[in-house]
């Protein structure tokens, strides 16, 4: 075990926060926390970091209690979202700032920053200025900074979303690739939930201050806790029952025939959209409008205003 929240409580003057958050995280582990903005997420982080004082609770790193040490002495090291580069000092200054505060050798701090650069692919860019540099290229060089620090956790918060998307899913890759290399511990915030999916070991999601479910990405997809993940995790249909139940269908779980079939859900093609390697039909089902995912080929078949037959190759059903 490397990190462990107890029974932690962080709650603002607002009333906003959040409570009974008890997380494991284990050694070498890529956790995320996921959920909407404001849900809590980035206060967990920060507690983590010692940025926010909690009410209740502990939190432990290797298996020492962390919770009222201040920032510089936890065993932690933070990327936020807005890179933190210091302007005035060049990208080698800003690696070896943290190194000089620990009085490490300088021929050794030469050595260290050398190789962070490495990992970041960054080598030629020592001399430079933050200001001469694109988002991704900072974010790389406050990534490179956090790692030289060898925390026992690394926290990011939100860290590439202030990137286009294409930089931000080659910096996605790069960090997976870094973390699984060094074998390091990381907590991630992300509202992100493809981000999140792509990352994680496993994910916790959040919902206005508490956790609703952690389970690794396959566990989360195919089994959703609650009708709450159910709908915040990928596409899903949703059909609500007499008794008060809730029945939900992934897109991709739904099969489409034009044959009439006992048990099944009848409805009509509404529209058909052609999205690459497969197609997106969506069915009126009375005044529900039904998502599916097809393959071409079965597409085909297919025109607007069909009617049609749904079977549910699988479904989670949700109590009232």
């Amino acid at each position: 075990m490397k990190l462990s929240i107890k029974n932690m409580k962080k709650k603002y003057k607002n009333g906003d926060g959040v409570e009974n958050i008890n997380i494991d995280v284990y050694e070498g582990e890529f956790l995320t926390m996921l959920g909407p903005s404001g849900c809590g997420k980035s206060t967990i982080l920060r507690t983590l970091g010692g940025f926010l004082d909690i009410d209740e609770g502990e939190i432990l790193i290797d298996g020492l209690p962390v919770q009222n040490l201040p920032p510089e002495k936890r065993p932690t090291a933070m990327v936020f979202q807005s890179y933190n580069l210091w302007p005035h000092m060049t990208v080698y200054d800003n690696l070896a700032f943290g190194l000089e505060i620990k009085k490490m050798p300088k021929d050794q701090i030469k050595r260290e920053i050398e190789k962070g650069l490495k990992l970041v692919k960054m080598e030629s860019f020592a001399n430079k200025y933050p200001g001469q540099l694109s988002g991704g290229q900072q974010q790389r060089v406050a990534i490179a900074r956090a790692l030289l620090l060898k925390p026992s956790v690394l926290l990011l918060d939100e860290p590439f979303s202030a990137l286009d998307a294409k930089i931000r899913a080659q910096m996605r890759e790069e960090l997976k690739k870094i973390q699984e290399e060094l074998n390091i511990t990381v907590v991630f915030v992300t509202h992100d939930q493809e981000e999140a999916m792509a990352l994680s070991h496993r994910i916790v999601v959040m919902n206005k201050g508490i956790v609703e479910q952690i389970g690794t990405p396959t566990e989360i997809y195919d089994r959703p806790a609650t009708e709450y993940v159910a709908s915040f995790i990928g596409e899903m249909n949703f059909f609500h029952e007499n008794d008060g139940s809730t029945i939900a269908v992934r897109p991709e779980d739904v099969v489409i025939t034009k044959e009439e079939q006992s048990g099944a859900v009848q409805g009509y093609v509404r529209t058909i959209m052609v999205l690459g390697h497969y197609v997106e039909v969506n069915v009126d089902v009375g005044d529900n409008v039904v998502k599916t995912y097809l393959t071409r080929s079965l597409a085909d078949s297919l025109k607007v205003r069909d009617k049609v037959s749904l079977l549910f190759n699988k479904k989670c059903i949700y109590a009232a």
